[in-house]
């Protein structure tokens, strides 16, 4: 039986946390400079200090995005492992080392409709836990921006709604988030599951970096990316050839009777890393 001590485990989120704020993942770079070469007049020149703001992230003094958002950690732990105390209390430890030392905006309040207190830690970070095959720890950080999550939505459609409906609704998202959840997107997708199930699905799906292993749903995201892309919202708002970058599923089954549909939508600060312990 491995061992890891809770420490490791908190030091590894708050450096996941620094790298999460300020460093853009390469895909995400590649993306935005063939957007650039695409695009022309105002969307060009959003699309050119989107990647300046990136290099000056990158320098580690400011973060990419003055929201640095809720912190989502999806967390595999291997059944031939032990941890040295308490996981969870080490995870938000970690958070709360992570935004500290890095002086990154606390954003999490305390309850959602009364007093709306600060934490002062932007912690509780939200914990997907997974028990996997192994020895080892996999950690993935998100860092999870307001303004775009308040543009998600799910819907829950019978199983007779035919590819197009699901389509459709995605697109409808997609227009009512407009410039409000800061374009070009990464937009997350869960099929399946059920009501709890495909909202997590579409946000873990933002942690990709490649298109779906199964066929068919890449020839959807490829096809559902072409028709974001006629939609003219473009970079910030203000038209243009690219309004999400990418365009991610994940699936899973669900009961005879229902077929959910969850959009989750990233701005174009797609802030996240992991690790391996």
């Amino acid at each position: 039986m491995r061992v890891i001590k809770n420490s490791l485990i908190t030091n590894t989120v708050a450096d996941l946390c620094q790298k999460a704020a300020y460093t853009l993942p390469q895909d995400i770079i590649k993306s935005l400079n063939t957007t650039y070469r695409q695009e022309k007049g105002l969307a060009k020149e959003i699309i050119k200090l989107t990647l300046e703001n990136a290099k000056i992230a990158n320098k580690g003094i400011f973060p990419l995005c003055q929201d640095t958002g809720t912190a989502v950690l999806f967390v595999e732990i291997g059944q031939q492992l032990q941890i040295d105390g308490s996981l969870d209390k080490a995870l938000q430890d970690g958070i709360k080392k992570g935004f500290k030392e890095n002086y990154l905006r606390k954003s999490i309040v305390s309850e959602p409709l009364f007093e709306r207190k600060n934490t002062k830690t932007n912690t509780p970070a939200i914990i997907h836990y997974k028990i996997v095959n192994g020895n080892k720890l996999k950690i993935n950080l998100m860092l999870k921006g307001g303004g775009a999550e308040n543009k998600s939505q799910i819907k829950m459609f019978n199983p007779t709604a035919s590819k197009q409906e699901i389509i459709d609704f995605i697109l409808s998202v997609v227009n009512d988030a407009g410039a409000s959840a800061c374009p070009p997107f990464i937009i997350g997708i869960g099929l399946g599951g059920n009501f709890e199930t495909a909202p997590m699905l579409a946000k873990k799906a933002l942690l990709r970096s490649k298109q779906n292993k199964n066929l068919n749903y890449k020839k959807l995201e490829q096809e559902i990316l072409t028709k974001i892309n006629k939609t003219n919202i473009g970079p910030q708002g203000f038209g243009g050839k690219i309004t999400a970058l990418k365009v991610y599923i994940e699936y899973a089954p669900c009961h005879i009777a229902s077929l959910p549909c969850a959009v989750n939508i990233c701005c174009h600060s797609s802030r996240h890393a992991g690790a391996v312990l």
